[in-house]
């Protein structure tokens, strides 16, 4: 099935470009078009499912601010008469994503902060505050054509990934997180027979490790629907996320915790949970290992907090 990137490109290399020649001529240099930002489709990962909802083709203008008043909404207005005349029907959602924005509302809508798109500059602050899902949304798609540079020059400085303290206190959140739930709390839960509690020490476990891989090759994961789809893709050798979806497909056993007390330093491996949670935890130390922050091969990730901080 064709993606609808590569639908909207031809739309925008048959249809609008040419509008833009003809009737924008003199601005045509300094409007960029593309498929970005919020959508299945501008990951690449629609398909017939999706498609049940604000689905349908189109593209993105980005121009600078200062713009939108010179020409700007007379642009608007005429992307708009082409697709009415294409017959092309998109939802309400869909028109707000699509079409004529400036590069400030683009990055600022999407990421939640008030973005210095001219400057070129984040904040620490603001790098903080930033999510990994709004990050992807607004890196994700392709951009078919920008000739001035400037909407990707931003778009560069957030695929230049988060600056080391901020991206020190992810990894030290996320192997602290992963710890307390699959390495802690898990056999904790197993032990009181509490197997709901131990449920979702298990999802909290595995969102954590993924955001670890994730951080780790220093990419943004896209919103939870797909971070295993990209993960998949991202791990070639496949062991990783083989394990992944091994412990998320593993139930709790209450069988095999008959009678165990809870003793931390002799995790229960008769458990597959645990089993996978330890074997997923020593991938994690190979990365950091890789990555420089660590010479140890312990696979409890709790030892690391402070060590990565360091």
């Amino acid at each position: 099935m064709e993606r609808t990137i590569d639908i909207s490109r031809r739309f925008y290399e048959k249809h609008v470009a040419p509008m833009i020649r003809e009737r924008f001529a003199a601005h045509e240099s300094r409007i960029a078009a593309g498929l970005a930002g919020e959508g299945s489709d501008c990951f690449g990962y629609d398909d017939l499912v999706s498609r049940d909802h604000d689905y349908g083709t189109g593209v993105c203008l980005w121009i600078p601010d200062e713009d939108m008043p010179v020409y700007g909404r007379q642009l608007a207005a005429a992307y708009q008469e082409l697709t009415d005349r294409l017959g092309l029907r998109l939802s309400a959602r869909l028109t707000e994503r699509r079409g004529v924005m400036t590069i400030h509302d683009f990055y600022s809508n999407i990421l939640g902060i008030d973005c210095d798109t001219e400057a070129c500059v984040i904040t620490a602050g603001d790098w903080e505050r930033l999510d990994h899902t709004c990050l992807a949304t607004a890196v994700n798609g392709e951009v078919f054509r920008d000739d001035t540079g400037a909407f990707s020059a931003f778009r560069t400085l957030l695929l230049s990934y988060y600056p080391d303290l901020v991206w020190r206190n992810r990894l030290a959140v996320e192997l602290h997180r992963y710890a307390a739930a699959l390495q802690v709390n898990y056999a904790r839960c197993m032990t009181r027979g509490d197997v709901v509690a131990a449920g979702m020490c298990r999802l909290q476990g595995l969102d954590a490790a993924m955001n670890l891989y994730f951080l780790l090759i220093r990419e943004y994961p896209p919103y939870y629907k797909w971070t295993y789809r990209r993960l998949t893709e991202r791990d070639t050798e496949g062991i990783f996320s083989g394990l992944i979806r091994e412990l998320s497909e593993a139930g709790c056993d209450t069988s095999v915790w008959a009678g165990k007390p809870y003793r931390p330093d002799y995790p229960n491996m008769s458990d597959p949970v645990v089993m996978l949670s330890e074997r997923i935890a020593g991938v994690i130390v190979s990365l950091l290992r890789k990555n420089g922050l660590t010479d140890s091969l312990d696979p409890y990730l709790e030892r690391y907090v402070d060590e990565v901080m360091r």
